[in-house]
């Protein structure tokens, strides 16, 4: 293993704490989605994204559009660890007049590129975000995060044709394909079939990969800046609901869950032990 690697995935774990020791304020939270998105989250502000912590709207920036909002603890946690604000404030999630509220915000959070959390919409915002940079010739990036239940909205079909027919090459997008939604399993409620081949058949580059696997996901990303051409890009990640939290690994209604301090401890120490271990 890589110290870049190792570097990753202690990211992770750290955003993972984060992320479950702020939603332990409230006793409750999406921490399924949260934590399947956290490697993704730990990559992508890691070592994939060009961003200024200290300059949060730098024109040059890459753009990062999570779709499905109701994970924003897991950016936050990010956002935090990487010094867009103090991690104490993380203890503010979700609270009165708090600027870190329950979906993104980019007019209250400082680093989030785009308030979402209406379902199938920031596919929409961020093409429109891709295309604009694309047109100013900006030579950035825009990543765009759906959730796997999200999918089954029509907009995100629509978005899929109009940034294939306009060459939005700059976008690179991931479904966080977890298999469950909020009131069970995906293929119970509406079938999706192979999204892989559903987006290449909509003139994508697309890619199936462990979305747990640090280093598939970097290799995922470069793939689709070298080899995607006029394409957009998207990347399925194969992950686990709850994936790194204890209490909530294995659980079938996991979406949204109500947790114990002492679930949160537990799951904490299980986390500070894998960091210790990567040294």
């Amino acid at each position: 293993m890589t110290n870049e690697i190792k570097e990753l995935k202690t990211f992770s774990a750290k955003i993972r704490i984060a992320a479950m020791e702020a939603l332990e304020e409230i006793g409750a939270g999406h921490i399924g989605g949260v934590m399947s998105m956290a490697d993704l989250m730990a990559v992508l502000y890691g070592k994939a994204m060009k961003i200024d912590p200290k300059n949060p709207r730098w024109e040059d920036r890459d753009w990062l559009v999570v779709s499905k909002g109701h994970c924003g603890p897991a950016v936050y946690a990010a956002l935090a660890l990487k010094g867009y604000f103090d991690v104490k404030d993380l203890k503010k999630v979700n609270q009165p007049k708090t600027f870190l509220p329950s979906h993104c915000d980019r007019n209250l959070t400082p680093g989030v590129d785009m308030t979402t959390g209406s379902l199938g919409q920031g596919m929409s915002t961020a093409i429109g975000t891709a295309w604009g940079n694309l047109y100013q010739k900006k030579d950035n990036y825009t990543y765009l995060v759906l959730g796997d239940g999200e999918s089954q909205e029509g907009q995100v079909w629509e978005g899929a044709l109009f940034a294939a027919q306009q060459k939005v090459h700059n976008l690179i997008a991931f479904i966080d394909y977890n298999k469950k939604q909020l009131d069970g399993y995906t293929k119970d409620v509406c079938e999706m079939g192979d999204l892989r081949q559903k987006f290449e058949d909509f003139g994508w580059y697309a890619q199936s990969i462990d979305g747990h696997d640090h280093q598939a996901i970097l290799d995922a990303i470069e793939n689709a800046k070298t080899n995607a051409g006029e394409r957009p890009s998207m990347i399925v990640l194969n992950t686990e609901k709850g994936h790194g939290c204890k209490f909530a690994e294995g659980v079938l209604y996991n979406h949204h869950m109500s947790f114990t301090k002492d679930q949160v401890k537990e799951a904490v120490k299980q986390l500070e032990e894998e960091i210790k271990e990567l040294g």
